[in-house]
């Protein structure tokens, strides 16, 4: 059993939760709609897709039935990957938008950042449905009763999410059918006010009888495409039924004794693996804990990881460079020389040798174990809700690239740059912690960090995960949370990182949810889990 520091040394309201059954979400509902599943003798697949379809609703500054999703499963014998992000629709090009929008000062073709033409086709229907019919035993219909429930008779709306909600609405208010769905009484409904989403209840009943499939070639597919239609999107019912979500292998890579895994892209885990390889080359625990040169070492780390990310990362069939190559011993040797530890530097990606998401994990008592992530991206994502639905629609096609020499190309039926990202911990083989930091570009940095406090530091779940956290952001420069100790922040400035304050109302500094084994041969142990304080959200268990 992981010997951890069971002192937690920064302010928070939560404890370390010791389950053989647990669901941790950022929504106190959707954790306890997991937990009815687990009650009934539900595995804890079935507990994710009970609370992923109850998060939908209850977290919609996050996601919803439009959104996106991750898993990686350990069902007992061997860890399984799960791509559910969504493909561009087939009419997409360069050209597409290029003679819709015109070009931008930089001579590429526009690209909105909300609307339909910022929506793929939305993979998180066909993702719990195929998590389900490989890893479920409840009967489908059931793991959606706790979401009709509350799509009718509504649920009052906690601090955080009513925050996020109100700082959304001045910019998605347009667009089709959001202030329908989302602005009762003409605004975002305040903290402890009741909200409701009948729409949703139909929505979520035609998805239990189908397993999913009218989402894609039923009912639920014709108002999408309808709404597209008289949008002036290009979605067809072809983009929707030709939809598969896929099954995949994940990457990983040695630390401390431990095997870090991730998807691998078109998702930005692999920034997290190469973070990690390059501060393997370092005795990060010989650092004093929250020091200036440990917190340098890690920014320093993610810093090199972002160059190749931005540079290389996109669908595979586009990538002119693959993960093994990203993930060579010796490459990510040569990048880590390249780390000054008396200053910062601003890095530039390097060459490969050839050759607003939430996020939840469970486990049960049999073992399985589920990391589970699911987005709509920028908050709402596009602001685009299909009416009588309730099914607000992600924004993931922002994630191209307008450059048509970029990897990450815009491309009919081709998967953008995805920033959501599950993580698995696993050791000699065997399970050890499934986990996750939600937030965008929060999100391998959250890896980074937490692991590194459980691996290097020893701190327990709930102490990795209410600590103080930095950000790294797409121009270099460096987010420190309040909480940061002040002379830490004061020594980063001194090393040369430029602080910028970013006004990100949907990411933050992240939110993160862990589930630990507590013991690698006796599952009689359970678990212990996390729950971030940076969210409404809870861990629960029996």
């Amino acid at each position: 059993m992981k010997n951890f520091i069971w002192e937690n040394p920064y302010p928070t309201i939560r404890a370390p939760l010791f389950a053989r059954n647990i669901v941790s979400t950022s929504h106190p509902l959707a954790a306890q709609a997991g937990l009815r599943m687990l009650l009934k003798g539900g595995s804890a697949i079935d507990a994710a897709v009970a609370a992923a379809a109850t998060i939908a609703l209850t977290e919609p500054v996050s996601c919803g039935l439009g959104s996106d999703c991750f898993a990686i499963v350990w069902d007992g014998k061997e860890l399984h990957g799960l791509n559910s992000s969504g493909v561009a629709p087939a009419a997409w090009s360069v050209d597409y938008f290029k003679k819709k929008y015109g070009t931008g000062s930089d001579g590429l073709a526009v690209q909105p950042k909300r609307g339909w033409d910022s929506v793929t086709v939305p993979g998180a229907v066909a993702g719990w449905a195929a998590l389900h019919e490989k890893f479920g035993k409840l009967p489908f219909e059931t793991l959606f009763e706790p979401a009709i429930e509350i799509a009718e008779r509504g649920y009052s709306v906690p601090p955080i999410t009513a925050r996020k909600w109100d700082a959304a609405v001045a910019e998605l208010k347009d667009q089709p059918g959001f202030a329908q769905a989302f602005m009762p009484n003409g605004r975002a409904p305040a903290v402890g006010e009741h909200f409701r989403i009948p729409e949703a209840a139909w929505t979520l009943r035609r998805i239990a009888e189908s397993k999913g499939r009218d989402y894609y070639e039923g009912d639920i597919a014709a108002k999408i495409v309808a709404h597209s239609k008289e949008c002036g999107g290009s979605m067809t019912l072809d983009d929707l039924r030709n939809y598969r979500p896929d099954f995949v292998k994940t990457i990983s890579r040695k630390y401390r004794g431990y095997e870090v895994h991730e998807i691998p892209p078109n998702g930005q885990g692999i920034a997290a693996l190469m973070a990690l390889g390059i501060l393997d080359h370092f005795d990060q625990a010989g650092l004093p804990l929250d020091s200036v040169r440990a917190q340098h070492l890690q920014i320093e780390a993610m810093k090199l990881a972002f160059a190749d990310l931005y540079k290389y990362v996109g669908d595979p069939r586009t990538m002119e460079v693959t993960p093994e190559q990203m993930l060579d011993d010796a490459y990510l040797a040569s990048r880590a020389k390249l780390i000054d530890m008396d200053r910062a530097t601003h890095f530039a990606a390097g060459r490969p040798h050839a050759g607003g998401t939430i996020y939840m994990t469970t486990a049960d008592e049999s073992g399985m174990m589920v990391s589970f992530i699911m987005s709509n991206y920028m908050g709402f994502g596009s602001g685009v809700v299909v009416p009588g639905t309730g099914i607000s629609l992600q924004n993931r096609g922002v994630g191209f690239s307008m450059d048509p020499k970029a990897a990450n190309v815009v491309k009919g039926g081709h998967r953008p740059f995805h920033t959501i990202i599950p993580g698995f911990l696993t050791r000699d083989g065997q399970p050890v912690m499934s986990f996750g930091v939600m937030g965008g570009d929060m999100q391998p940095q959250g890896h980074l960090q937490t692991v590194s406090r459980m691996l290097d530091y020893h701190q327990n779940p709930q102490a990795a995960c209410d600590a103080p956290r930095w950000k790294v952001n797409r121009d270099f420069t460096l987010d420190l949370e309040s909480t940061m100790p002040a002379a830490t922040v004061e020594g980063l400035k001194n090393l040369g990182h430029s602080l910028k304050s970013v006004n990100d109302p949907y990411m933050d500094f992240g939110s993160g949810q862990f589930i630990w084994r507590m013991s690698e041969n006796d599952r009689e142990l359970g678990y212990v889990a996390a729950s971030d304080s940076r969210r409404d959200g809870q861990a629960v268990g029996f």
